[in-house]
């Protein structure tokens, strides 16, 4: 008779696979109730952990390791990575892990970073965001075999589960909302560009205004810090033919833009309308309140954390898609001024 699998078992029960492995191992992160019935199901199964098995899990660190390769202003402002952090701190507390947190200022010491956590067993796995041009992780990641969920790419990537996001539609919502305005010269002050979806937004964004008669999209690189999007907004407000609004990649370069409007010589909404791609409390607070596309950053990350979590419990974790982005509109666009 064939043994059964962790995966028979959630199947009869109704469960997820992870939540029958942290029964059977006697984890945190299911109900007495969930856990007598699945212990129920798998002696009426005939279930018998392997030798391996049980010794994998007597061997974990029920650890989850992640690392920020951002600059230090950047962690510092940006509200994103503290949204990210609260979610996964929040769910992997509820399961028993514990998160590792670690700063890399470039490439080669986050590489490093992964190597020397799995040489000496201090996570189970990890969870990365910010997917690259010419990405060296992934493949290290599958080298090691290392459990490791992506956050936040645009498509499916072998080996290594995602949890994935279509911008289609924000582009849109974005284009389409200040068109419907009367704006058809947009600005776009995008992030650092050695992240792909930097290169994905100005791609989304410049099919939804090739879509519209008369549209023109103009660009300036931003680096995700108040300064950046402030100097690139003056760049963008310097040219012959400013544009009339302007769409952020993130909540702090419009933000700060926002706040610096007078500097820059323009009034918001005025003058030029303000969107940002990321909203946050900074974008409710600062006058006007900024327009910008609202999603639930801490919900987002706590799914990334089951996904990892599942991966290490069972071996296998499917792609998952973040939930869309609602824009939420506010006091920062209006109607495009009419120059006579």
């Amino acid at each position: 008779m064939k043994r059964p699998t962790i995966i028979d078992i959630a199947r009869a029960v109704g469960v997820s696979k992870a939540a029958v492995s942290y029964a059977l191992n006697g984890r945190g992160g299911v109900s007495q109730e969930t856990r007598d019935r699945i212990l129920d199901v798998a002696a009426d199964m005939g279930w018998r952990a392997s030798s391996a098995a049980r010794a994998l899990s007597s061997d974990r660190a029920a650890t989850v390791g992640v690392v920020l390769a951002r600059s230090p202003e950047v962690l510092r402002t940006e509200p994103f990575f503290m949204q990210v952090v609260a979610g996964l701190e929040q769910t992997l507390s509820a399961h028993g892990f514990s998160l590792q947190l670690a700063l890399a200022s470039d490439p080669g010491t986050e590489l490093e970073t992964y190597r020397q956590w799995w040489a000496e067993r201090r996570v189970d796995g990890v969870l990365l965001t910010d997917l690259r041009v010419d990405d060296p992780r992934p493949a290290l990641l599958r080298e090691l075999r290392i459990p490791a969920v992506f956050f936040g790419t645009e498509r499916p990537m072998a080996g290594i589960p995602v949890l994935w996001v279509d911008e289609h539609d924000i582009a849109d919502s974005a284009i389409g909302h200040l068109t419907d305005l009367g704006h058809n010269r947009i600005g776009h002050v995008q992030g650092p560009g050695q992240l792909r979806h930097t290169a994905r937004r100005e791609r989304e964004l410049r099919r939804a205004a090739a879509e519209r008669t008369g549209v023109t999209l103009l660009r300036d690189h931003g680096d995700y810090t108040e300064g950046g999007g402030v100097a690139a907004t003056a760049r963008l407000l310097d040219t012959a033919r400013p544009p009339t609004a302007i769409i952020y990649d993130n909540d702090v370069m419009a933000v700060a833009s926002v706040a610096r409007a007078a500097e820059l010589g323009v009034r918001v909404p005025a003058d030029v309308s303000v969107l940002a791609w990321d909203d946050s409390m900074l974008c409710r607070v600062v006058h006007p309140a900024i327009t910008a596309f609202s999603h639930d950053v801490g919900a987002a990350a706590a799914r990334a954390a089951l996904m990892l979590l599942e991966l290490i419990e069972t071996g296998v974790a499917d792609d998952s898609r973040l939930q869309p982005r609602e824009l939420i509109t506010r006091e920062s666009t209006a109607v495009a001024p009419v120059f006579g």
